[in-house]
């Protein structure tokens, strides 16, 4: 063989090499990326720092959540000398020098040291925002899976219409505590659930979250139990992944019909683009989400097209409301107004609101007033209507 030839194949075979290198470490990180999406555990951490408190403010090192404007809850974690807590932290009082001053509205006087900033300020369950409110546990298909069952303030004009709260990926039912007392006062009964992984309901039988793909289901549970109890009309709340459980439930269950309206918070309305955005967020290129999302249809199951909810539009489309906050880096508020943009062509009546400045599912912490009163607002003409 010629010394041409040999260098030829010699060639061909590192390039074949270095291809199959790069093909091995893109399906390499597209398979963590996957376990980390289908890993229904949270790990937030204690990325800030608080540097100092008086009696009426806290001091933080400067980030951009940190920075953020509104009311916030500030979390820490217990540690050698310290207790772990959340305090109900207020607007910026001061910020420059490295260091942001937020007033303490509440809760014990945070520690020096590691915290988290926490879109939910209060805890552990509506006795701690004033309704009553009963632990109750749904039947669903894998189990018993406690709700807190909170009902209307009395005397009140919408007892017959339960809202049903999904809580989004990673979350948990802390999630309503904030908008909860608003729809107390509104006089609508309130059920609060948990759903399959998420540390309260029973696992699935994988232990993975399947994006809404199964866990709709136990929504379905949820809306059965508020039916056999008296509900006539059902409103249902949802942040993040909550929308895409509750989508999946408005395209899969014969229940559905039951809907009079949808709140969805950062709604989480096309997984592809919220893993696009997700990608970018750990500097992945771009195809790579693509090759995570294959590996995750194989893994589970999960069928992306049909949560792609402009063009694959759910059978039920009561009137909506759509919150979403300019600043979300875990959910594009693109897909949000694309949504809103496309929703008279698919005949869902859907109003919209757009808060500035915060991140995912901040909206109400922005401005709880303003928050409130656009969803009672859109709530009392929904069913009024009715």
């Amino acid at each position: 063989m010629s010394s041409t030839r040999v260098a030829a194949v010699r060639g061909t075979a590192s390039a074949a090499a270095v291809t199959g290198t790069v093909a091995g470490a893109a399906l390499g990180i597209g398979w963590h990326y996957s376990s980390v999406l289908i890993d229904p555990r949270s790990r937030s951490g204690f990325p800030e720092r608080v540097l100092s408190t008086t009696d009426g403010s806290v001091a933080l090192a400067r980030s951009r959540l940190c920075a953020q404007p509104g009311v916030w809850g500030l979390r820490w974690d217990s540690g050698p000398g310290r207790d772990g807590g959340l305090a109900v932290l207020g607007p910026v009082l001061e910020q420059g020098r490295g260091r942001v001053v937020r007033e303490h509205l509440g809760g014990p006087r945070p520690p020096v040291g590691p915290a988290v900033i926490d879109a939910g300020p209060f805890d552990p369950d509506p006795a701690a925002r004033g309704p009553a409110f009963a632990e109750v546990v749904i039947d669903t298909p894998l189990g018993p899976a406690p709700a807190w069952d909170v009902p209307p303030a009395r005397g009140r004009e919408f007892g017959a219409t339960w809202a049903i709260h999904v809580h989004g990926r990673g979350g948990s039912r802390r999630e309503a505590l904030r908008v909860l007392p608003a729809l107390h006062d509104l006089g609508l009964h309130q059920l609060v659930i948990s759903y399959r992984n998420d540390g309260t309901a029973p696992d699935g039988p994988d232990g993975r979250s399947h994006l809404g793909d199964t866990e709709w289901e136990d929504l379905d549970a949820a809306v059965g139990h508020a039916l056999e109890r008296g509900a006539e009309e059902i409103v249902l709340v949802g942040w993040s992944m909550g929308a895409a459980v509750s989508g999946a439930f408005l395209d899969r269950s014969p229940r559905a019909a039951h809907v009079a309206a949808v709140v969805w918070d950062a709604p989480l309305l096309d997984w592809r683009a919220t893993l696009r955005r997700q990608a970018a967020n750990r500097y992945l290129p771009p195809p790579l989400a693509g090759v995570a999302s294959r590996l995750t249809t194989r893994r589970i199951g999960i069928d992306f097209d049909r949560f792609d909810l402009a063009r694959r539009p759910p059978a039920v489309r009561p009137p909506t409301m759509v919150v979403h906050s300019d600043a979300d880096s875990a959910v594009p508020v693109s897909v949000s107004r694309g949504f809103v943009a496309a929703a008279p062509g698919l005949g869902w009546p859907v109003r919209y609101l757009e808060v500035a400045g915060v991140e995912h599912t901040g909206s109400w912490n922005a401005d709880p007033q303003v928050y409130e009163d656009a969803v009672t607002g859109f709530l009392r003409d929904t069913l009024g209507a009715g």
